[in-house]
């Protein structure tokens, strides 16, 4: 019963995004451009690093496409559910909007995350899906059914990971009110994520690996698809960031919601 009242809200929530997206048609479309060029941009920086080596440690040409490419379906994936709502976090704090979201009889996480939906970012998505599938095509890729679904399933588990470290990082706004600078300085950290892991070495490597996994939510996908993969201790680790960050982000959630005395305190 709980879960058909959410599944409806849920849509009523996406059909007021695409009402709000084809508003602003040519603000819809300009986007869409300005995220293709930068994507193009990505892929440009490729030729240019293969044009004085082979490799980029154990990675050749059409494998590191292949990771820009997932890369950017994760980023894309992520910013069409979860950025917006999280950057708006501080906003609701500080407008006092939050105060009528706390009422409603509704869980307040799930209508602070999933209020707007980003259409724009699942076209862009499919692009590089696109890509991911002419490097595929480039590398005699022939992924089988079990390779796809682990694929998958690490990028819902990357998407998740991105989530529940960035509204964390949101929440910090019932502290500071202000809190944007934070969310977008770790979205920044997204393009780490386009390099190979092999690339980096030391302190900096251990991280951006289990500190703030971005080196594994998009290498970890691409070394299933590639045949990559030299053991599932990586994948175990990945599992086990997710559930400990999840569960600190909730914990970080509650701690908060406390921390709120409402906008006419």
């Amino acid at each position: 019963m709980h879960l058909k009242r959410y599944m409806a809200l849920y849509a009523a929530l996406w059909k007021n995004s695409v009402v709000r997206e084809m508003s602003f048609k040519g603000n819809f479309i300009l986007w869409i451009i300005v995220e293709l060029l930068w994507f193009g941009l990505q892929l440009c920086f490729i030729g240019v690093v293969f044009s004085q080596t082979h490799s980029v440690g154990t990675w050749s040409q059409w494998q590191m496409v292949l990771l820009v490419g997932a890369s950017n379906f994760i980023q894309q994936v992520y910013q069409a559910f979860f950025l917006v709502n999280c950057t708006n976090l501080s906003e609701l704090v500080r407008t006092g909007k939050m105060d009528f979201l706390l009422l409603l009889p509704i869980n307040a996480r799930f209508i602070v995350s999933l209020r707007q939906v980003d259409l724009g970012a699942f076209i862009n998505a499919l692009f590089a899906v696109a890509v991911m599938g002419y490097a595929a095509v480039q590398l005699h890729l022939h992924p089988t059914l079990l390779q796809l679904v682990g694929f998958t399933a690490l990028c819902v588990v990357g998407i998740l990971i991105h989530y529940t470290l960035m509204f964390m990082l949101a929440a910090i706004s019932f502290w500071t009110v202000r809190a944007q600078g934070i969310v977008y300085g770790y979205y920044n950290l997204f393009n780490i994520a386009r390099m190979p892991d092999d690339a980096f070495r030391g302190a900096f490597k251990a991280v951006f690996t289990f500190a703030l996994p971005v080196l594994l939510v998009s290498n970890l996908p691409v070394r299933v698809l590639a045949d990559k993969m030299t053991s599932l201790s990586s994948v175990l680790s990945l599992i086990a960031l997710c559930l400990a960050w999840a569960l600190l982000s909730e914990w970080f959630w509650r701690l908060s919601l406390r921390r709120y005395t409402s906008a006419s305190s």
